[in-house]
């Protein structure tokens, strides 16, 4: 898989749980835009990717020692 798939699913994972983000901030008064998330969503995408790095670098180490 390569990180344009990645992104694209991890993209598809942020917007599952966008609608709660969004209920949350506004709970918290912070209007949330599609202008202000932008920012949040690219630092997302980093996060998830470094992220499934970690795990198929543990895959890799596991079924090396098996």
């Amino acid at each position: 898989m390569n990180n344009q798939d990645n992104t694209l699913q991890f993209m598809q994972i942020a917007m599952k749980y966008l609608p709660e983000a969004q209920e949350q901030l506004e709970q918290a008064g912070i209007e949330l835009s599609m202008e202000l998330i932008q920012p949040f969503m690219t630092l997302f995408t980093k996060v998830m990717q470094d992220a499934y790095e970690l795990g198929k670098e543990d895959a890799l180490k596991e079924s090396v020692n098996k």
